[in-house]
């Protein structure tokens, strides 16, 4: 059976994710306390389910600090196990509640619900090492949901998945990267007007930009680097491994670089090209 346990802050798009499974065909269950997530793996098998999705957060209680060792002893019986962790900036959980006015599970008469997120915030650390992490703070729902159908369709038995993310500085770094490259000092296709409406995908900003030297060198930077650590990342056991790549405004380099380095490292490990700024719109249609 393949198991998907979720967890991660409260507003960050748990919901989302489980709707996305349910379409899929996973037999979803949200808020499970986690000491019955042994139980209820097995009741699954029994009834002869092949695929579950698990929401474990929060609104289980203190049960939640459990959930790391129910994890280690989900896998040390080898079921084939997802983690996914949903993450977002502190100011962005206030406007969603400020927006929604849902009450935060935390959030009492003497916890505000800025208190209250900090509070899960505490609670929840360390969670987001345990399998995949995504940020949602600057996705739309179809952005988020595409994502999420990029997870499930990837096969963790194939090793470690490099995910190259492109953003812009001006939206804030993703919390989801465990590398981050900076590549606002290379020349800005922005400030050419016939190229500025493009994205990092079209040939027109392509060709700008392989034609500066100081790009194709830091290009090549990023690669070596990534070429001489990735075997330390792979021999971690580690499932997914995010490369952030951001210039200014997360449209023209930081979307070339990322479809570049992707394109390169396909050979050596599973690929995923996100662009947050961009919304994961297709080739072609910005």
């Amino acid at each position: 059976m393949h198991i998907i346990i979720i967890s991660g802050l409260s507003g960050s798009g748990k919901s989302i994710a489980l709707n996305v499974l349910e379409d899929a065909d996973y037999y979803c269950v949200d808020n499970l306390p986690s000491q019955l997530l042994q139980q209820l793996v097995d009741q699954l098998a029994q009834q002869g389910y092949d695929k579950a999705a698990v929401a474990i957060d929060i609104r289980g209680g203190k049960s939640i600090a459990m959930l790391p060792q129910q994890l280690a002893a989900l896998r040390a019986n080898e079921l084939d196990l997802q983690f996914l962790f949903l993450d977002a900036k502190s100011e962005t959980l206030l406007k969603r509640y400020s927006e929604t006015r849902r009450k935060h599970p935390l959030a009492d008469e003497q916890r505000t619900v800025t208190e209250a997120i900090a509070e899960e915030r505490v609670r929840l650390e360390g969670l987001s090492e345990l399998g995949h992490h995504i940020d949602t703070s600057d996705l739309k729902p179809g952005a988020l949901r595409e994502w999420i159908r990029q997870f499930i369709s990837n096969d963790t038995q194939q090793g470690l998945t490099l995910i190259f993310e492109s953003f812009g500085f001006k939206h804030g770094v993703p919390l989801d990267a465990e590398l981050v490259f900076d590549v606002r000092c290379l020349p800005n296709p922005h400030y050419d007007m016939t190229l500025r409406p493009l994205t990092g995908r079209d040939s027109p900003v392509i060709t700008f930009l392989e034609a500066e030297p100081e790009v194709l060198r830091m290009r090549d930077d990023i690669a070596r680097f990534i070429d001489t650590w990735l075997p330390c990342y792979i021999r971690d056991n580690r499932n997914y491994l995010t490369v952030g790549i951001g210039c200014t405004g997360g449209q023209h380099r930081s979307v070339y670089f990322a479809e570049s380095l992707g394109r390169r490292f396909r050979g050596q490990a599973r690929v995923l090209i996100r662009h947050r700024e961009l919304q994961t719109l297709p080739p072609g249609s910005t």
